[in-house]
């Protein structure tokens, strides 16, 4: 299972279009609140109920981890002890963890993006303790795939896909939901 968590203060399009596109590809992936409530509001006031709540999660049949950035929200998971144990986890096994925007913070003050590259919304690149930021819309190295911000959520998304059903699956997300055209490719 692919766990995409919501903190109060989440950037709602990084959350609900990674969301849509993984379930357009027939990803299984639930939302995750991080709070006790299943009610989550995001950085824009938006309400969105999120399937679980994290104390009913388990950690081993996690296969990901995705953490939509905003603020507060990329703040909140960076305080959220129990989540913070869950990306140990997921990190001391090899499964692949993803951040965009603000949220790759989490991944860094917690020292695991050292030596590799990464991506985050302009201005948290201090946040990436000893990764090598590139300002790229996407980034994916080791067993990590960062995003730079909103207008990156739709890239960002398909690199998961990509990651986890190859490059054809992708290709026919893309025409599908006509990506390519308003991209001009």
């Amino acid at each position: 299972m692919i766990y995409l968590f919501l903190a109060q203060g989440f950037e709602e399009i990084e959350a609900l279009a990674v969301v849509d596109i993984l379930r357009r590809a027939e990803v299984q992936v639930e939302t995750v609140s991080i709070t006790d409530n299943q009610v989550v509001f995001g950085a824009h006031g938006i309400p969105v109920i999120a399937e679980r709540i994290l104390p009913a999660i388990d950690f081993d049949d996690a296969e990901m981890f995705i953490l939509p950035g905003g603020l507060p929200g990329s703040l909140h998971l960076d305080a959220c002890e129990e989540l913070r144990q869950g990306i140990r986890q997921l990190y001391e096994t090899g499964k692949t963890l993803a951040a965009i925007c603000a949220a790759p913070m989490v991944f860094g003050h917690m020292g695991l993006l050292k030596g590799l590259k990464a991506t985050c919304y302009p201005g948290c690149e201090g946040h990436l303790e000893g990764a090598t930021y590139t300002g790229a819309l996407v980034e994916q190295d080791g067993q990590f795939i960062t995003g730079k911000g909103p207008a990156a959520a739709f890239e960002f998304a398909y690199a998961i896909v990509e990651h986890l059903g190859g490059a054809d699956k992708v290709k026919a997300l893309r025409e599908g939901m006509i990506y390519n055209e308003v991209k001009g490719c």
